[in-house]
């Protein structure tokens, strides 16, 4: 099992509130003392605990070279769970707020060529990245698509910064030729090239089909979902069947309504928890025997065909049981 440690929370301060855009703020947070924060890398984010008391996943979008502060954009989306409001209500500026260590699920790959894709609010682990690849010099060119200039978080730092010139913007609004062409952006497939991309799950797996219609290799194309999608069909808590520990006498049933992570939790089974949306990898947990339905956006195609995990806070089960390696 993977994670099997809960990940400990620490306090800082949010040092800064900034507007970005419409409908998106930047925190930015300080340790208390104004000790160094731990190190981190482009792609990386942090577990914020929200005055609701709901955990969320933000990416940090400063420099990683400064260690004083962390930076993150934050969305009000109508569509979330409560998350984005009590950020965008309940979080001042001098207030305190308790955050995870980095994790990094999205790093940055040695390559010779770096090809960004942001849409929206997933320009915050891509500028880290630009940020990143602009201070070690590297070949690199971001696409940056938004509804409208006002709704373009970063627009101003990155038009003043020494990577100005390797980014090229688009707007809904905006003039035809200058509207996104994944084709055209993404070019022929290149061995030595590494693609990367962050936005909602439209224009994301927009750009991965493109890709891959054009001929890219799966292990060139790098991508972070910021929430996970229900599976087409898909019933909300559908579906029951037993979770079996090995090594024990244990029999979890999962009723609908009810994740897999919920049940065992009820029956005293520790699973340490982070997204509960499949993103974060945090409760992967070895599948025995048995064939899991996966519905995480954490584990790849190859991973899931090989049937051998599976992720309690949102998968399921296609067989009436599985048999858990805990």
């Amino acid at each position: 099992m993977s994670g099997s440690e809960e990940h400990t929370l620490f306090a800082v301060r949010v040092r800064r509130r900034t507007p970005l855009a419409d409908d998106i703020i930047g925190l930015e947070l300080g340790a208390l003392d104004g000790a160094p924060l731990p190190a981190w890398a482009a792609g990386a984010h942090i577990d914020v605990e929200l005055p609701n008391g709901l955990l969320r996943q933000y990416s940090l979008c400063g420099d990683s070279a400064h260690t004083g502060r962390y930076e993150i954009g934050i969305l009000r989306d109508p569509a979330s769970r409560g998350g984005s409001a009590s950020a965008h209500d309940d979080i001042h500026e001098g207030g305190e707020v308790r955050i995870g260590a980095p994790r990094n699920l999205f790093p940055l790959r040695s390559a010779q060529r770096s090809l960004l894709f942001a849409g929206g609010i997933g320009i915050t682990p891509i500028l880290a990245m630009a940020q990143e690849l602009s201070r070690s010099g590297a070949d690199f060119r971001l696409h940056y698509a938004s509804r409208t200039p006002a709704r373009t978080a970063f627009i101003d730092r990155i038009n003043a910064s020494a990577f100005a010139d390797h980014v090229q913007f688009h707007f809904d609004d905006g003039a035809a030729a200058q509207r996104f062409d994944a084709v055209a952006a993404i070019g022929a497939p290149d061995p030595a090239t590494h693609l990367y991309v962050c936005g909602p799950r439209g224009y994301m797996d927009h750009v991965i089909a493109t890709a891959r219609s054009l001929g890219w290799r799966d292990e060139n194309i790098h991508f972070e979902y910021f929430a996970a999608a229900p599976a087409e069909g898909e019933v909300a808590g559908d579906g029951h069947f037993e979770i079996r520990l090995a090594g024990c006498d244990l029999v979890v049933p999962v009723p609908p309504g009810t994740t897999a992570a919920q049940a065992l939790i009820a029956h005293g089974v520790p699973v340490p928890l982070s997204c509960e949306q499949g993103i974060c990898g945090t409760c992967v947990m070895r599948v025995l025997e048995g064939v899991p339905e996966h519905r995480d956006l954490f584990l790849s195609e190859t991973d899931k065909a090989a049937n051998d995990r599976f992720t309690p806070c949102c998968s399921r089960a296609r067989s009436a049981s599985l048999l858990i390696d805990f």
